[in-house]
């Protein structure tokens, strides 16, 4: 038996979504990493929505079965070699020597890294301009190939970022939701002086308060939901107003105070808001949408115009995962806030069934592998 053989030959445990509402922990071969990738011995993964999706067949683009897990922290435990094997099987969509501007510190066997699940090609017109998170071949780490719930992963070496000594395990794992909200900040723009809304008081909704109040630093945010567990989130999140709308309704409040936002963040992702927003929204206001609902919106166009809104959309994220370790390594945003739960990732059952069920007890919930 040569190396190759010995090696292929150990097992490891992964957590995999057969078909939807199938979700099994499998023994699979372990993965040998390709000449530009590196393997990854996991660490600790956290759970998304999008895991959620995925196990109900509702994510319009996942592949099955699959390893599911986007959120994750590792040690590099292998890095490929052309030596490894001569046959590469590399996908002609993708440029292994594309920049995607990741770690431009060479990494190295022990280091501890986070990785950006967005893979690109590297020369559509999206990547050429900045936007690889929509790239034309894109493929997303623990949708469309298998991802971060197993004990070894193999990832393109440019997705990797190592991870300062100054940020704990535990707030590594949020780095990559924390790089979507730090995407649609981007894309969005924040002044000082905007009175900002953000419609839902989920992780994300709370990882955009954190960042439009304490890295933006922005006047007023009034943070919406209708969970009052929820709604106390928020307020520790850096909510100036936390807003039961089953309770009171919005326009009504804002025109009883006499705000008019500037700028309006849907992490609720139902497709009313964004009239309501386009109601709401004050002259020259921006509005930022994240929802994936394949359900029609109702707008009216004048109402844009008028005011001349600018909306913007925004998926996963744009090479962000540098700006958001700049972020922890300030302190200026919190992560540990967000941390509910934590489970051996072989309660991973259970972990899903609370991070589903029970969102007036439940943030994020983080595996440990």
């Amino acid at each position: 038996m040569n190396n190759i053989e010995k090696i292929k030959s150990i097992k490891i445990k992964s957590i995999v979504v057969i078909k939807p509402g199938q979700l099994e922990i499998e023994s699979r071969d372990i993965p040998i990493p390709k000449y530009d990738e590196l393997r990854i011995k996991v660490m600790y993964a956290g759970i998304c929505g999008s895991d959620v999706h995925i196990l109900h067949g509702s994510n319009p683009f996942a592949k099955y079965p699959r390893v599911i897990g986007h959120e994750f922290l590792g040690v590099i435990d292998q890095i490929g070699e052309h030596s490894l094997d001569d046959n590469h099987d590399h996908d002609s969509d993708f440029d292994s020597n594309f920049d995607s501007t990741s770690n431009e510190i060479s990494l190295k066997i022990g280091d501890k890294v986070v990785v950006d699940p967005v893979v690109s090609c590297g020369r559509c017109y999206a990547c050429l301009h900045d936007k690889p998170n929509v790239c034309e071949h894109l493929s997303v780490i623990g949708v469309h190939q298998d991802g971060g719930f197993s004990e070894y992963v193999c990832v393109p070496k440019r997705n990797a970022y190592l991870v300062p000594k100054r940020v704990s395990d535990q707030n590594a794992c949020l780095i990559e939701p924390f790089a979507v909200a730090a995407n649609i900040t981007s894309n969005t723009k924040v002044y000082p002086d905007d009175i900002a809304i953000i419609y839902g008081a989920g992780p994300i909704g709370l990882m955009v308060a954190q960042v439009l109040k304490w890295v933006y630093k922005v006047e007023h945010l009034i943070v919406t939901d209708r969970l009052d567990e929820r709604l106390k989130m928020a307020l520790a999140n850096g909510a100036d107003v936390a807003l039961n709308t089953q309770n009171e309704d919005l326009e009504a409040y804002l025109h009883k105070m006499k705000i008019k936002p500037t700028l309006i963040i849907d992490a609720a992702c139902h497709p009313s808001i964004l009239n309501e927003a386009i109601n709401i929204a004050a002259p020259a206001a921006r509005i930022g949408i994240m929802g994936f609902s394949g359900d029609a919106s109702s707008i009216i166009q004048q109402k844009i115009t008028s005011k001349e809104l600018s909306i913007y959309s925004s998926r996963l994220n744009s090479k962000k995962f540098p700006i958001v370790i700049e972020w922890m390594t300030q302190n200026l945003i919190k992560p540990e806030l967000l941390v509910t739960h934590q489970f051996d990732y072989q309660d991973i059952k259970v972990a899903m069934d609370i991070f589903e069920n029970h969102p007036k007890s439940c943030c994020k919930v983080i595996l440990n592998f």
